[in-house]
């Protein structure tokens, strides 16, 4: 005879497919999933000035020196080695120890010491005067609300740093948890009919997120698609709500009977309000990815009437409805490929004014958005990218990936407005002024939302002090 068990687990695949992206939800809420965290409750550890973040991570590597960090001397010595130049001295072995090379004489990663003059213009935007690429004048416009990191730095040469971004972990090293796997990890649901972990666009190489805490911290995949935004979402086969009402109904009595039975069965208990959790999903999910509630005029702010900046713009759009119903984290990624469409070795010029275009109006939009609605303040914008590109040229028009200095720009939440925080050197080569590995962005997000990374931590698993990264208290209200 066929246990009650198998016959739960029959009916769950057979009716929602997402059984288990609901069944991680809710031990991630229970803590079953992983190890037991020390003080974690799903209450912030103090008063937090945020509850949720957009994170939008730009795969490939954005040029910092045409974006957010213009650095004239480029063109004044442009052709010139970096040898003949007064910048000589940024090619100390000293200065250049920090990166580990994970494929050594590979093609990529190259210093490329010929200066390369900037391929697009600046201008000074807003009451702070900052500048800003002509790439992105639309963002430019929110200068006031952003404060820009000029001086980030990172470790891996290639783009094994897009999972040292979200990690802190060099390629090298074992893999950890990542910034939205530490953020689900700690805070408790907003809204128990959605996942509180969302990523959306081209995922990098490494599909996983919670790594040693369990799958139930990796992010739920979706896409901007309200007739199948998430994998296994649909039942097999056309059932009427009616019937899958009713098989749901089956599953519940089914539960509770063997609920009376193991009373102490913690796992079988989430197990239980997991097949609940799926049949909300199905819902809850779809509708918030439908924008025919939302105005001609919200369309047209994020970009949704412009072919270039349709499928991005859906995505920030649904970010911001994601935000309204409580999801704790959002991550987007832009720019597909294995390596990311930002990866400019060539055509620096046409494809990152192309790439700019596709992200410009959209982003914002979205703080524009947020802001009019009272939520910029309980949320954090993120802008990032895993390094820059190099001061020098790579063939006739690229630039190579760039780990000593890179810009990102982070809103809301806390956050200062009309700030321009650390510096390079004349040619964007080294981060020299307020120096910040990719962690310390991680302590500041989790800063803002109540949490002390130090009190997260899982027996059995030693950090690095790195690790835990530095709060940027420089940039915070």
């Amino acid at each position: 005879m066929t246990s009650p068990i198998f016959d739960r687990r029959f009916f769950l695949k057979s009716t929602s497919g997402i059984g288990g992206v609901a069944m991680n939800s809710l031990l991630s809420q229970d803590n079953l999933a992983g190890e037991t965290a020390q003080n974690t409750n799903g209450s912030p550890h103090f008063a937090p000035k945020a509850k949720s973040v957009i994170w939008l991570f730009m795969r490939g590597g954005v040029s910092h020196m045409e974006s957010f960090d213009p650095k004239p001397a480029l063109n004044q010595y442009a052709g010139q080695s970096i040898s003949e130049t007064p910048f000589s001295g940024v090619q100390s072995s000293e200065k250049l120890k920090r990166v580990r090379v994970v494929v050594v004489n590979d093609a990529n990663g190259q210093q490329r010491n010929k200066l390369y003059p900037l391929q697009v213009g600046f201008k000074k935007y807003g009451e702070s005067g900052t500048e800003v690429s002509d790439w992105f004048p639309k963002i430019g416009s929110k200068v006031d609300d952003l404060s820009i990191i000029r001086s980030m730095w990172t470790t891996d040469d290639n783009h094994g740093a897009q999972v040292q971004f979200h990690s802190g972990r060099h390629m090298l090293d074992p893999r950890v948890p990542t910034i939205g796997a530490w953020v689900n990890y700690g805070l408790g649901t907003l809204n128990e009919n959605l996942p509180q972990f969302i990523c959306m666009g081209p995922r990098f190489f490494d599909r996983r997120d919670g790594h040693y805490l369990g799958p139930a911290y990796d992010a739920v995949q979706l896409k901007v698609d309200p007739k199948n935004p998430l994998s296994y979402a649909k039942p097999e086969g056309n059932l009427p709500p009616g019937q899958q009402k009713a098989e749901f109904e089956l599953i519940s009595e089914l539960n509770r009977i063997s609920g009376n039975r193991y009373p102490d069965d913690q796992a079988l208990l989430a197990r239980i309000k997991s097949y609940e959790l799926a049949y909300r999903m199905q819902t809850a999910v779809p509708e918030i990815i439908r924008f025919d509630t939302e105005s001609e005029a919200t369309h047209k702010l994020y970009g949704l009437d412009q072919p270039e900046t349709k499928t991005f713009g859906q995505q920030l759009l649904s970010a911001r409805r994601f935000v309204e119903k409580g999801v704790r984290f959002i991550q987007i990624m832009h720019g597909g490929g294995a390596a990311g469409a930002w990866d400019q070795h060539s055509g620096l010029k046409k494809k990152h004014a192309e790439l700019a275009k596709q992200v410009d109006q959209p982003i914002a939009g979205l703080l524009t958005d947020l802001k009019q609605r009272g939520l910029l303040d309980e949320t954090i914008v993120v802008f990032a990218t895993e390094f820059g590109r190099t001061p020098g040229s790579q063939g006739t028009d690229g630039r190579d990936h760039h780990p000593y200095g890179f810009s990102v720009w982070m809103a809301g939440g806390g956050i200062r407005g009309g700030v321009v925080h650390g510096e390079t050197d004349e040619i964007g080569f080294h981060a020299t002024e307020d120096p910040h590995y990719v962690t310390d962005v991680h302590a500041t997000i989790l800063n803002q939302l109540g949490l002390n990374p130090h009190r997260m931590n899982v027996p059995g698993h030693k950090r690095l002090e790195r690790d835990y990264g530095k709060v940027i208290h420089k940039i915070l209200t």
